[in-house]
């Protein structure tokens, strides 16, 4: 059997200077190796991983090399997104090697590929929640990580980490939420709380009326039966109805709700019968308005269940435009 090449030894000869090497030749000698020795993939990557901690024994030209080849190696699937970790050394990321180099393999590897397929290997190696790690704790942030990589021309990867952090405060909020429910916090310092965290984190009164909901209908465990959770639900959301309505001061967010309602009873196939119930009750809770009922019963709803809750809600919304008629017939008269 021919001995396997060392594989350390091949990655850290210096790159050549054209790209097209690069891009072409590199890759291409590691796939065949690996492909020939199989039993070097995973050792490959660890090769890959203790070479990007010395990067400070690079010039800065063949780091960049470097940094490109790594680009062109994950878009592949050579190696995955877990080589990362490397680039998290304090000293490398002390000193700004961290982000540069970043910079780099980020380009490369969306000019293979894209900034989904690239969020998707980030994903599966929970490596999409560590980015800001490639900033020293005083630098750490949403603004500068978006400014840094914006500027080098990477806003598709700012926009990314801007959108993961934002659903990693959403749910943090979330568990925050649930917990000040499960202690039975007033319903004050609750919306107080929520409402000081919609500032800071600049969440819309749309998304967090959904947050809301989602908290509620999980901060209690629902009868499986059918006939009983029916009234479990109207009980418990009667309860809920004050916190509900302190995020539904817009029309969009009553009609977020309206769908978060019609998503959960279909998702919930207990609550299929109750979805009619749980409407008129948060209507006389004045949690939903007619004209959210009216326009959801139209035109925004969603698939989700769609022709057995429109039936559910057919005398209700006939009930509704025959209330509205009445009252300007009636404002007619007085005029």
């Amino acid at each position: 059997m021919p001995l396997a090449p060392n594989l350390t030894t091949v990655a850290m000869q210096r790159p050549s200077s054209t790209s097209w090497w690069l891009a072409e030749c590199w890759p291409r000698v590691f796939n065949k190796l690996i492909r020939r020795y199989k039993y070097l993939e995973k050792g490959f990557e660890e090769e890959i991983k203790k070479l990007l901690l010395f990067l400070k024994g690079f010039t800065e030209s063949e780091r960049n090399k470097l940094a490109m080849l790594t680009g062109i190696l994950l878009a592949n699937g050579n190696i995955s997104a877990s080589i990362l970790s490397s680039l998290f050394n304090e000293n490398l990321v002390k000193e700004g090697v961290s982000a540069a180099f970043a910079v780099k393999l980020f380009k490369s590897w969306i000019n293979e590929k894209d900034i989904n397929s690239v969020a998707a290997s980030l994903r599966k190696v929970g490596m999409d929640n560590r980015l800001m790690e490639l900033f020293p704790a005083n630098k750490r942030s949403c603004e500068h990580f978006s400014k840094y990589f914006t500027d080098a021309g990477l806003k598709e990867l700012s926009d990314f980490a801007r959108n993961q952090q934002s659903i990693g405060a959403r749910k943090e909020l979330q568990k925050e939420l649930q917990e000040q429910m499960s202690r039975g916090d007033p319903f004050k310092d609750i919306i107080a709380y929520v409402k000081e965290e919609m500032k800071k984190t600049s969440i819309s009164e749309q998304t967090m009326i959904g947050i809301v909901w989602t908290s509620v209908m999980s901060s209690v465990e629902w009868n499986k039966k059918e006939e009983l959770v029916t009234e479990q639900a109207i009980k418990h959301l009667k309860q809920y109805s004050p916190l509900l309505k302190a995020f539904t001061s817009q029309g969009l967010s009553e009609l977020t709700l309206l769908l978060k309602i019609q998503e959960y009873c279909y998702d919930n196939i207990h609550f299929m019968k109750a979805f009619q119930k749980i409407v008129v009750l948060l209507y006389k809770a004045d949690v939903l308005s007619e004209e959210a009922i009216l326009k959801w019963y139209s035109e925004a709803h969603v698939a989700k269940g769609k022709s057995v809750f429109l039936e559910q809600m057919k005398k209700f919304v006939e009930w509704l435009k025959n209330a509205e008629e009445e009252s300007e017939s009636e404002e007619e008269e007085a005029d």
